[in-house]
């Protein structure tokens, strides 16, 4: 039993280390799990695994603990930042300015709060910080802190013992209840009918966010006669593919130069929206349905983009149309279904639905790539460039007069706003984004579980001794009043103001909050994934604001 005494009293060895770790990560994972009147506190539950070992008497080797932090934070954000990019920037063209503008105010709303009670209570801003972080339930903000503080530290060692851990720890809980109680205030006196909201809310979302549909029509329209394809896109100015067309006697795809005749019958592939004024344009309805109309050698397949031949150009200037007589008319990217044109990139990871014969396809395919293997192959190396791009400009300095430390957007900040960026133009420089979805819930469950370890790692003894020596409770009434607060005020704004449906309100509460538990907890009491849209529409924004507002926050007022 020696070894085992030898392996739970040496602190410095890398085995000791990981054992703490694997042991905390493992009880707080467990914990989480388990619900107390429908709620769970999830991945939280690793910090306070983490605070109880602390206390406990298991220390970790500061630069081990400090790696591993850093590191945990930088997977989490990197990897949110892939998954969300580009519904963040589809959401912008939509509803999105709308939300993440309501978002601000509620982060705004609690910065102002938090001056208020600096003042008020004389508190540390630092303290005040780590309970704000907390309180809206923000990972990437407390880390944001912590890193600002250790830059201070050079100039002034106290900052280094800062309980701002122990803040983020104490106001936590009930940042998470609070956000569902919020939920919960708000349906008692709105009155809300759920299955009501439910219907309204899939009619907004046919409305701003249409997807691709098949319209089959006869060619009637004198304006159109022996003109070519391209003509009803000019003429309607909306985003359309003609991906099939009966003319004399037989069915074959389209190119832009296909002349239209009368009586002609066209399959369209078209925003639902877009029906009655393709119908003024081309003509009446067709009862001969060519996507169900059998003709030898004309398939539809969908191939996956996996060669960098495909993704390094336009669709204009791959032209596909002549060079393999086929004919693109989805593309599916990150859970969003699109109609193509001329200036679409594709990147790694799409997959399109191509009209065509089936040697075409096929030829089609060898170019595009469609290997299964290589979407389930990790692209480490272009993972690690960008995380590399994201900690450099996270290290870049800007100074502001009278600020004794430049701000910086931080190993929290950089990576989320270059994955964000990658995830989304990546594909216009031949940079292969994409990671597998459940390999992006791996790294982000990892990271987050890392740092969280961390947190509670360090925090423990000063977590114990505030909680004990009487400020815990006091902390905790702070914390829930910066909870709470800017979401009652904003809630009703949101509700009344802009229309927001309660789907749309819950997700935005959660979303402003970052708080993954609460959407849990939104999804179940509405019976449908609703809430995840506004969720995933206002939580980079959100996350980046609630960085840079901890960060000032410190460096102004300490």
């Amino acid at each position: 039993m020696n070894w085992l005494i030898d392996l739970l009293t040496d602190k410095s060895a890398i085995a000791y280390t990981l054992l703490v770790y694997s042991i905390v990560i493992a009880i707080g994972v467990g914990f989480g799990k388990i619900k107390i009147w429908g709620i769970s506190f999830g991945i939280a539950c690793v910090l306070f695994a983490g605070l109880g070992a602390s206390f406990l008497g298991f220390e970790v080797n500061h630069e081990a603990l400090h790696f591993a932090k850093e590191l945990g934070l930088i997977l989490f954000v990197y990897t949110i930042g892939l998954q969300v990019g580009p519904g963040f920037f589809a959401s912008l063209r939509r509803e999105g300015l709308k939300l993440n503008g309501l978002a601000a105010l509620i982060v705004g709303m609690g910065v102002l709060l938090v001056i208020a009670l600096h003042y008020i209570t004389q508190l540390p801003m630092a303290t005040l910080v780590g309970i704000m972080s907390g309180a809206v339930t923000n990972t990437p903000g407390l880390g944001a802190a912590q890193q600002t503080l250790a830059d201070l530290a050079a100039q002034n060692p106290e900052l280094a013992k800062s309980p701002v851990a122990a803040g983020y720890a104490l106001a936590y809980p009930f940042g998470v209840l609070g956000i569902v109680l919020t939920m919960l205030i708000l349906k008692r006196i709105l009155q809300v009918n759920i299955p009501a909201e439910a219907r309204l809310h899939n009619k907004k979302q046919v409305a701003i966010n249409p997807t691709p549909s098949t319209i089959t029509l006869t060619v009637k329209n004198p304006m159109v006669f022996g003109r070519p394809v391209k003509a009803i896109r000019d003429i309607l100015k909306s985003n359309l593919v003609i991906s099939r067309i009966y003319q004399n006697g037989k069915i074959s795809p389209t190119t832009a130069e296909t002349v239209l005749q009368e009586n002609d019958v066209v399959l369209i592939v078209a925003n639902r929206e877009d029906f009655d004024r393709l119908r003024m344009v081309v003509g009446e309805d067709s009862k001969m349905d060519l996507s169900k109309t059998p003709q030898q050698n004309l398939v539809s397949r969908r191939i996956n983009i996996t060669r960098k031949e495909a993704y390094a150009k336009t669709l204009a200037e791959l032209d596909v149309i002549h060079r393999f007589n086929v004919t693109i008319t989805r593309v599916y990217r990150s859970g969003i279904e699109f109609i193509p044109d001329g200036r679409t990139h594709l990147q790694f990871g799409d997959t399109v639905t191509v009209i065509g014969d089936e040697a075409h396809i096929e030829a089609l395919a060898r170019e595009f790539g469609n290997s299964p293997k290589r979407l389930r192959t990790p692209n480490v190396a272009s993972l690690f460039l960008g995380i590399a791009a994201g900690v450099l400009l996270g290290s870049i300095p800007l100074n502001i007069p009278g600020v004794p430390v430049a701000i910086k957007l931080g190993l929290a900040g950089g990576p989320l706003v270059v994955a964000i960026l990658i995830s989304r133009y990546g594909g216009n420089i031949a940079f292969n984004t994409y990671v597998k979805p459940s390999a992006n819930l791996m790294l982000r469950e990892l990271g987050i579980v890392l740092f969280l370890a961390s947190v509670g790692l360090s925090a423990g003894p000063g977590f114990v001794e505030t909680l004990v020596g009487g400020n815990g409770l006091y902390w905790l009434l702070l914390g829930a009043l910066i909870t709470l607060i800017p979401l009652l005020v904003v809630a009703p704004i949101a509700r009344f103001v802009f229309r927001l449906n309660y789907m749309e309100l819950c997700g935005l509460l959660a979303g402003a909050s970052t708080d993954p538990p609460a959407l849990s907890f939104a999804n179940e009491t509405t019976g449908t994934d609703a809430p995840a849209v506004t969720y995933a529409a206002v939580y980079p924004f959100t996350t980046f604001l609630r960085i840079m507002a901890a960060q000032l926050l410190i460096l102004f007022f300490m």
